[in-house]
């Protein structure tokens, strides 16, 4: 049974890691509007960016075999790039565990259908729990992207990684996961093909006007598709920030909701002890004077 001293020195513990928690809370709510801006300040651009690809795209997608590569893609769906997007940091709940195993799963079901399977990481934790079942699958990766903020040329950087990955080892699909941020207590584990360019379903409706481009539209093409892989980048990057801040502002609320459940049981069990210690030493004095 722990002495009044010991249930003391953990009750102080306990009330120091409630400060520290409660810290975190108010940090990661500051820092969720700021990602949360971000994220949501992207979408239009990027659904925008997608619609004029499609646009452009529709002509090749009946004659494939003069369609830029990362348009149609090498005809195979052999090799695999996976492009996993985590934190750098724990302390968020699921956010990371949720990546690593939908990661896992994806994997597993590709190599069932007899593919390869390269991985790209995006934050360290990915980078580290991955590394310990596919270390040796991890073609590249990166770290410190959402240090503070998440900047655009460092997607750019990413994106040329992921093209030079490609060209070495001759991928012939890269897709992305991450959590898509829906709101402060929910994260959507998201997967998205990236090359061969998926279709999206409605890019073009409503889209009648016959357009003259100038250049032409191969020359187009070839400027606007690495641009729209990393521009896809960059917005899985902003929603996975924000689903981080979000993920973590949860996890330290309940963290600090725990610790005070457990202070409050600490000290009622105290407050007991010390009775009961109060009431032994009483009786002690009682049966002393009683013996005299």
């Amino acid at each position: 049974m722990p002495s009044l001293k010991d249930l003391k020195v953990r009750i102080k513990s306990v009330k120091s890691t409630q400060k520290i928690t409660k810290a975190m809370k108010m940090v990661a709510a500051s820092k969720l509007r700021r990602a949360r801006e971000a994220a949501e300040a992207s979408r239009p651009y990027a659904l925008a960016m997608e619609s004029m690809v499609e646009r452009l795209a529709a002509g090749y997608r009946s004659q494939p075999e003069n369609a830029p590569k990362l348009l149609v893609g090498t005809g195979s769906d052999k090799k695999h790039l996976l492009i996993v997007t985590t934190a750098d940091r724990g302390l968020c709940g699921a956010f990371n565990g949720s990546i690593v195993r939908a990661a896992r799963r994806r994997v597993a079901e590709l190599e069932a259908q007899g593919k390869t399977v390269r991985l790209y990481t995006i934050g360290r934790k990915g980078r580290d729990l991955l590394g310990q079942d596919f270390r040796k699958q991890i073609a590249g990766g990166r770290t410190d992207v959402a240090k503070k903020t998440v900047a655009y040329a460092t997607a750019d950087e990413i994106a040329a990684d992921i093209f030079d990955i490609m060209a070495r080892e001759g991928i012939d699909v890269v897709s992305i996961v991450y959590n898509h941020f829906k709101s402060a207590i929910q994260q959507v584990v998201t997967f998205r093909q990236l090359v061969p360019l998926a279709a999206r379903a409605g890019a073009t409706e409503g889209v009648q006007e016959a357009y003259d481009y100038e250049p032409e539209e191969s020359e187009i093409l070839a400027d606007l598709l690495p641009r729209n892989i990393a521009m896809q980048v960059f917005k899985a990057l902003l929603e996975s920030a924000a689903s981080e801040q979000g993920a973590r502002m949860n996890a330290m609320e309940s963290a600090t909701k725990n610790a005070g459940e457990m202070i409050k049981k600490l000290s009622l069990r105290y407050n007991r002890t010390r009775q009961a210690n109060i009431t032994k030493e009483l009786i002690e004095i009682i049966s002393g004077a009683e013996a005299l």
